[in-house]
């Protein structure tokens, strides 16, 4: 089977599988979400959202699984698909599994914008928003509980998550836990992805601006060239019809010539051009 029919079967895959791996990993968000959020959650919902937890990621590792049997070179797709199999292999990091939400993302950047600026403005809202969420959320469940902690309450911990993605970092709240703190080394880093790609996107569109406004100034000049040229030609035309052209004018309307009347050569203007003076005298 060539590399071609490989990809093709896995993409084929991929394809049906996009929203239900999206739904789960919406469904693994809220089970979660919602044990940090609400602490004094009794331990029968506790449970539930444990085993939900667990269940979505026994979803995921068998997607990977099909994944990598409909692979020709199965080598190579564990290779170049790292975070996938991340996903799976390391399940102690749950915030991981939320990265499938990256597929909604995508499916909302096909439907959004034609452009790829508008692409881009997709991606970005949707990542920066999924990622302050998931890492304040992280380092909320990290934190909480460990001692000399700053970070108790989910409004501490996602303003944390917005100055640190900005790289402000103000300094009033920190973490603590080696955890907490590994979650801001990857909101950091992203932080600075992300602020490159809106730096990016701002400039370009600065750029397409003034190209465009540039493309309507030189317009708007040929535009009014082209009339001043026309009224100058239908002057030199009156001027013609009263025989009041003076005998150095040259015609500037189109389909004149280099001398003579408009229209006419030296010839057709009663031969007295140079050559027919110097023949009289």
């Amino acid at each position: 089977m060539s590399p071609l029919q490989d990809d093709r079967r896995r993409q084929r895959w991929e394809e049906r599988a996009e929203w239900p791996l999206t739904v789960a990993a919406v469904l693994f968000l809220v089970s979660y979400a919602v044990p940090i959020l609400v602490p004094e959650l009794t331990r029968t919902w506790a449970v539930a959202a444990e085993v939900t937890g667990w269940l979505l990621w026994g979803l995921f590792a068998v997607d990977l699984l099909v994944r990598v049997v409909l692979s020709e070179r199965r080598g190579h797709f564990l290779w170049t698909h790292p975070l996938d199999v991340a996903i799976v292999v390391l399940p102690l990091l749950r915030p991981l599994r939320l990265l499938r939400l990256v597929t909604l993302l995508s499916v909302l950047n096909r439907h959004a914008a034609d452009s790829l600026r508008g692409q881009v403005a997709v991606y970005v809202g949707g990542a920066t928003t999924l990622v302050v969420f998931v890492a304040a959320l992280a380092v909320l469940d990290a934190e909480r509980g460990a001692e000399d902690a700053l970070i108790t309450t989910f409004p501490d911990a996602l303003w944390w998550a917005v100055t640190t993605v900005s790289t402000v970092g103000y300094g009033d709240l920190y973490p603590v836990t080696g955890t907490g703190r590994g979650v801001a080394v990857g909101l950091m880093v992203t932080g600075v992805a992300l602020l490159g790609t809106v730096t990016a996107s701002l400039a370009s569109w600065l750029i397409d601006r003034v190209q465009d406004v540039e493309e309507e100034q030189q317009t708007a000049r040929r535009e009014d060239v082209r009339e001043l040229r026309g009224q100058v030609a239908a002057l030199q035309a009156v001027l013609a019809e009263r025989g009041e052209v003076p005998a150095d004018a040259a015609p500037l309307g189109p389909g004149t010539e280099a001398s003579g009347r408009p229209g006419g050569t030296a010839s057709e203007n009663g031969g007295h051009g140079p050559e027919s003076g110097r023949r009289d005298r």
